[in-house]
Order: structure tokens, then C-alpha cells, then sequence
């Protein structure tokens, strides 16, 4: 079955954008943001996280406020204020040709135009994104694209850490923010992968970057198990060299890739791809990392 675009109310987002190919459902909002905010297998609940309640939201002073809306929104790197929040609380610009659904914002007010391209797979529950940030101002813009996965909650997320031989040089990177606790009960931390459990006991926020070479993680949760595909290459990164992180709270936690941080000149684009994958999770055991290399390929 060929995936298809409908357009329906859902929730408190109003019009919201869905593709479908009998498998698997996407949907995305279309009078904010924008952010995809549904993301399920046929028949089960949504694996992202949405902020119904609007509890997450940021004064940016003469912008306005800037709202999260929960799932996933491209941003771009380092996170400064008010670059990285200002608010997309307006209808978002669509179309929809040969099977591709591009979304956008408006231009903001620091010389960017973000899109993103998802092309949902005919029979696969598969999705390829394509996320770019044009610089449209006269000056070049130093950043890097930045794709935020905000999954529900309950889930594992298992990180895979490089294991490349470097002889006399280090073949790892951990960034850590000053609001992370290196001994979080949440973190499970060994010589070769990362698990960071969601907890909704736990308030304190947690957050850790690192190099994944491999260039996927996975979340399991709601009988899913969603992963998370993106590139690695031999460039720089924000945040001391880190093409992923992850980021929890108590209500949800947050898949991040990260595209090359360089200098962006007048017209040119940054571009991050990444492809997100869905697996049944029947018996709800978490993702290991050599079995999802397998399937992945």
C-alpha cells in the first residue's frame, strides 16, 4: 500500500498532517511548529511524547514564547537564547509530490529557513527525513542542525559507544551539562553502550552527548521499539564533537543528532538526514544494540 497524506483534527494541535501506508502512522502538526507529533505502529500507541498541557515553554522577551509542543523539531546548535527558541507558533507552510511531505516554519528572525522533507516507505514502517536550514541573511551563520526526538515516556533508550581500535588515541566522547548527575540511577554506563531509562520519579533533568559512530540508538516503549538512524563523519560537532545526545526528565526523554557545526555562508544549507524505523517490542524487552545491527544491516 502507497503511503498517503490525510489531513484531520487531532488532540489540542488542530490540523495536523498524516501519512500512512497500512503499517505505520506519522502525523504532523500543521497550524504550529512544525513538529511530527505521532509516530506509531498500526494498532499502537504513539512512541512520541506530547506536551498537551503546553508545560513546556520559554520566554524569549520580545519574541514572544516559545512552545515545545512535544515529538520531534529540527533546531540548530549551540542552544544560546533567543536564537535557538524562537517561537514557531504559526500555520506552517506545506506540500505534498511524489510521496514527499515538505513542512517549514516562517524564516525567523536570524537569518535561517528550516524545512523538513519526510518520505514515508510504500510498505515499510520506515520513515527518511531530510532536515535543512538555509541561511538567508548576508552574513555568514556559524551552527549546526540539530534534530530533537521527543519520545513518551516509560521507554530504555541503549546508546551504542564506539569500540574502533585507535591505538594511542582516545576513540570516545562524553559530554556532560552542568546539571548532570554522573551517578543518575538512570544512567547504566559500561565499555560499550549507553542505557538512559525515562523515569517519571525522578524530576532533576539529565543529559549526555557522545560520538556514535555507529549512527543509530534506540527507545523501547509501547510495545515499540523506535530507532533512530543518522550519519557520522569526520567533521566537527557541537558540544566538544557529539553527532548524538540524549536528554530526560521526568515526563519524557529525547533522541538528538547533530550535523557538522561550521560556518554557513549567504544561500547555502545545512542539511541533516537521519531515517527512523519502527520495530514490534511484543514481549517489551529493551533494544540490544548487536540485534538491531543485524536488522539494520
Amino acid at each position: 500500500m502507497s503511503g498517503r497524506l490525510i489531513e484531520r483534527q487531532y488532540g489540542n494541535y488542530g490540523k495536523c498532517l498524516f501519512l500512512e501506508n497500512g503499517r505505520v502512522t506519522l502525523g504532523v502538526t500543521a497550524e504550529a511548529g512544525p513538529r511530527i507529533i505521532y509516530f506509531a505502529l498500526e494498532g499502537k500507541p504513539n512512541v512520541l511524547f506530547e506536551d498537551t498541557e503546553r508545560r513546556f515553554v520559554e520566554d524569549v522577551g520580545e519574541f514572544g514564547k516559545w512552545y515545545a509542543y512535544g515529538g520531534h523539531r529540527l533546531w540548530t546548535a549551540p542552544e544560546i537564547k533567543p536564537d535557538t527558541y524562537f517561537p514557531d507558533n504559526d500555520a506552517v507552510r506545506y506540500g505534498f509530490q511524489n510521496g514527499k511531505l515538505t513542512v517549514s516554519p516562517a524564516s525567523d528572525s536570524f537569518g535561517r529557513h528550516m524545512s523538513v522533507e519526510i518520505e514515508l516507505d510504500d510498505d515499510d514502517a520506515s520513515v527518511k527525513l531530510t532536515h535543512a536550514v538555509e541561511n538567508i541573511s548576508d552574513k555568514p551563520i556559524k551552527a549546526a542542525p540539530w534534530s530533537v526526538t521527543g519520545l513518551a515516556a516509560g521507554g530504555v533508550c541503549r546508546i551504542p559507544l564506539c569500540t574502533r581500535k585507535s591505538g594511542y588515541l582516545p576513540n570516545r566522547v562524553m559530554s556532560l551539562w552542568d546539571y548532570t548527575d554522573i551517578c543518575d540511577p538512570r544512567l547504566t554506563l559500561t565499555n560499550t553502550e549507553v542505557r538512559v531509562r525515562q523515569d517519571k520519579y525522578i524530576k532533576n533533568a539529565f543529559k549526555m552527548g557522545f560520538n556514535v559512530e555507529d549512527g543509530f540508538a534506540a527507545y523501547a516503549v509501547n510495545g515499540q521499539i523506535f530507532v533512530k538512524q543518522f550519519g557520522f563523519e569526520d567533521a566537527s560537532y557541537p558540544d566538544y564533537c557529539c553527532n548524538f545526545e540524549v536528554y530526560t526528565n521526568y515526563l519524557f526523554l529525547e533522541c538528538e543528532a547533530l550535523g557538522e557545526l561550521k560556518e554557513y555562508q549567504p544561500h547555502e544549507k545545512a542539511v541533516l538526514r537521519e531515517s527512523w524505523r519502527l520495530f514490534e517490542d511484543t514481549d517489551d524487552s529493551e533494544p540490544e544494540p548487536e540485534k538491531l545491527r543485524q536488522l539494520l544491516g
